[in-house]
Parts: structure tokens; sequence; C-alpha cells
């Protein structure tokens, strides 16, 4: 992959805070990138110095070839959608829209064209007149889009451009601001704290904690195989066990008996081992346990299960597919089961 976007080992102190840690990783021309992490992370720090709102302490950043480390944000070849939108409120929507264009001074003709044909990508035709306070959140939030994409950058840079959004509507504008960027074509970097928004958007996520990225892959990737704990705990829920590595990809989970998961680590080597929720099933045999509380959530089942000998419920995901499987309640005796090869295997620090 050729590095569109390039973040050379970039630090970043305030005082004695290390905000962002020898970040060093490529982002390719119309990727969409998600910088994704818990506040306090750096990913918001990364994304201002991407967009030259902060200077790194250490380190450069390249974009198509050329170094911008030092340059301010108007000379960069980016723009830079923020969770407020900062729409101007007495400004109708074609002003907002606008508003770069006019201060480039665009001819009358093609600034006309520009905004018409920005209303036209962000299925806002006919709203052009209408005033930035008489907008709705999702309405704002495209305005803010096109005000942005309408400069033509080569990068657009989105901090959690959807937190303002309510759930139904936030998830609805997720489908939308993907399918645009898929037709403008051009490279998203997109901040959230937000772990099934990242899934669902990116093409790539960046997983960061502390300031230090921990891992970059896929959603997929990620999911299914994160390269530690702390990505693991983070990217959805996961069950973790302690473990020995019994044989080649056999390993010794104590209470949970000898499990099959794929493993390079030497016989004896004490790792951990984790399994999603939705990827265990209560079943006729297995390893026995007691249910400990459910919880219903409509299309489908949270249980923990009790199971001797280890300290934390097991959780497991149960999807409601069947109106009359049988409904478990606390107390009752159950089986967990699972198929080879869906623990991963972790480092136990």
């Amino acid at each position: 992959m050729d590095d569109f976007i390039r973040i050379s080992h970039i630090t970043k102190r305030f005082a004695d805070t290390v905000a962002v840690d020898d970040a060093d990783f490529g982002i390719a021309r119309g990727e969409f990138f998600s910088l994704l992490g818990p506040s306090g992370c750096g990913k918001t720090t990364l994304l201002r110095m991407i967009a030259g709102f902060e200077y790194p302490t250490e380190g450069d950043i390249l974009v198509d070839g050329n170094d911008i480390t030092d340059l301010p944000p108007h000379k960069r070849p980016s723009n830079m959608v923020f969770q407020s939108y900062a729409i101007f409120p007495h400004l109708n929507v074609f002003d907002n829209i606008a508003y770069g264009l006019r201060k480039a001074r665009l001819e009358r003709g093609e600034l006309e064209r520009r905004v018409a044909e920005a209303l036209g990508m962000i299925k806002l035709e006919g709203f052009g007149k209408r005033r930035g306070d008489q907008l709705s959140g999702g309405q704002r939030q495209r305005v803010a889009l096109a005000r942005a994409l309408i400069m033509r950058p080569k990068v657009l840079l989105l901090d959690e451009p959807l937190g303002a959004l309510d759930k139904r509507l936030r998830e609805s504008m997720q489908i939308e601001l993907r399918q645009l960027q898929k037709s403008v074509g051009i490279t998203f970097v997109f901040v959230t704290h937000d772990q099934e928004e990242a899934l669902s958007m990116s093409d790539r996520i960046a997983v960061m904690s502390a300031g230090k990225v921990l891992q970059i892959a896929a959603p997929r990737t990620l999911y299914e195989q994160p390269n530690c704990r702390e990505v693991a705990d983070f990217i959805g829920t996961m069950n973790f066990f302690d473990a020995t590595v019994a044989d080649a990809n056999l390993l010794d989970a104590g209470p949970l008996g000898q499990v099959r998961a794929a493993t390079t680590e030497p016989k004896g080597t004490k790792v951990l081992i984790a399994i999603r929720p939705e990827k265990l099933v209560l079943a006729g045999q297995g390893v026995a346990g007691t249910i400990a509380a459910q919880a219903y959530l409509g299309e489908r089942n949270h249980i923990q299960v009790r199971v001797d000998g280890i300290a934390e419920p097991v959780a497991v995901a149960q999807q409601n597919q069947d109106r009359a499987r049988e409904h478990h309640k606390p107390g009752d005796a159950v089986h967990l089961s699972w198929a080879d090869d869906t623990f991963v295997v972790l480092p136990r620090d």
C-alpha cells in the first residue's frame, strides 16, 4: 500500500503529558481511516496535528509526498468537520456552503454551480434559502460536510461529527457518510470513541490508548484477531481466561478443559485466551454452569453464566431467532460449548 498520508514517528507533549507517543503509520489514498479510542487517548490531538491546529513535538506529517508538518491550517490540502458543525445561524444554507468559495473569490457562475452540486451531493436540493437555525441536527451536519467538501480538499478530517445526533439519526448518517465518501473518493480520517461506528464505516481502524497506537487493521481483523487484551476489551465484549499451552494449537484452560486455538507459543507458556459472547452456545453438553443473570435486548439476549473455578461470570449472546426457544432464568443449570478455533490467544501481560 502506498502511503497518501504518512504519520512518521509523531510525538506530542503538553508539558509533562505525552498526548501522542511515537505514532508511525500510513493511510492510503481514498481510504476511510478511523482513529478509535476512549477519551484522552490522543486521537483528537493526532487529528488536530494533521489539520495544523497543533504541531508535533517530534516527527513529520506528509500528504501526497509533501511535508506539511510546519504548515498552518489554511495552507494544508485538508479541511475539517467538527462535532459542533459550526454552522452560521444567520446565514442560509447556500451562503453557509459558499462561505469558503467566496473567500477564494470564485467567479459567481462557478460558485453557484459548485453549491448546487454540493446540495445535490448531500440530498438537500431546494434548501439553499433556508436559514441555518431552521435546520435539524442531521441537516446541519450535512451542510457542514458540504461546506468542507466544496473546497475539494485532498483529505477530509472529521472529529466525532455524529456525536451530537440521537441514535437513530446517527446510524442513518453513518450509512450516508460512508456512501458520500465512496462517491467523492476523498481520503477521510475519522475520529470516534464509538466502536460500532468505527466498525461499520471504516476501511481500517487505528485503536489508540494512552497516546499509543495499539493495532491498525480492517474492522473484521480487529474484532476477530485483536493483538492484545486492551484492543480485545475495547472492541465489543470479550471473555478472558488464563490458559497454558499444552501442545501444538492445544491449550489447557483449567475449568474450561482443553481448548483448540491457533498459537505459535511453545509448550508450557502461560497465555490469555479470549472468546466473543456470540461464539458461545448454551447446549445440552459441555462445560457446566448456572445462569446468573439475563437481559432481554429485543433481537438478542445477553446472558451471564457462572462456572465453578472462574471468578467472573461468562458472557453469552444469544440471537432471538425462534419465539419458541426456551427462556432461561437465574439459577437454571446450563452447559457452555463452542466450535474449534473460536478462541483467540493473547499475550498474558
